[in-house]
C-alpha cells in the first residue's frame, strides 16, 4: 500500500515524537516500506550543529539508532533553508514532494488558544501535501 514514509523530526525535541516515531515504524513494517527521517536546518550555526553537515550527520546518527531500536531500516534526508522557523511549512512541503513519499506520518500536540492566530505545522502539511499525512498526537 505504501512504498516510501517520511517523517518530519525536529532534533531538538526527540522525546516528543516517540508516538510518531513507532507509528511509523510499525506502519514500515506492515507495509515493506523505505522509512526517512526528515530535517530541516538553518545554513547558520545552530543548537543543534553548526553547519549542516554536522546537522546531516546527527540525523543519520539518529536514523541508525532509531533503525536498531524499532527493528526497522531507515535513512535520513535533511534540507537547509536560510530561516527555518519562517520557512518551515514551505520547506517541509517542498522536501515531501522531493523524496517521492506516499505517506508522511507526523507529530502534533494538542490544539490550543495559539493554533487560533497561528497554524500548526503538521495542519499546514496535511493540507497542502500531495501525499497521505498521518498526524500523531
Amino acid at each position: 500500500m505504501y512504498e516510501k514514509i517520511i517523517v518530519p523530526v525536529d532534533l531538538a525535541h526527540v522525546k516528543t515524537l516517540e508516538k510518531a516515531l513507532r507509528t511509523a515504524a510499525e506502519l514500515a513494517k506492515l507495509y515493506g516500506a523505505r522509512l526517512s527521517y526528515l530535517g530541516i536546518t538553518a545554513s547558520s550555526p545552530g543548537p543543534i550543529a553548526h553547519t549542516p553537515e554536522e546537522f546531516g550527520e546527527k540525523l543519520d546518527a539518529f536514523a541508525k539508532e532509531r533503525s536498531g531500536k524499532d527493528g526497522v531500516a531507515a535513512t535520513a534526508e535533511y534540507k537547509v533553508v536560510p530561516d527555518p522557523a519562517r520557512q518551515l511549512d514551505h520547506a517541509l512541503l517542498a522536501a515531501i514532494d522531493k523524496s517521492g513519499a506516499d505517506l508522511v506520518v507526523m507529530a502534533s500536540h494538542r490544539p490550543g488558544f495559539a493554533e487560533h492566530f497561528f497554524a500548526a505545522h503538521a495542519g499546514h502539511v496535511a493540507a497542502h501535501a500531495k501525499a497521505s499525512v498521518m498526524v500523531v498526537r
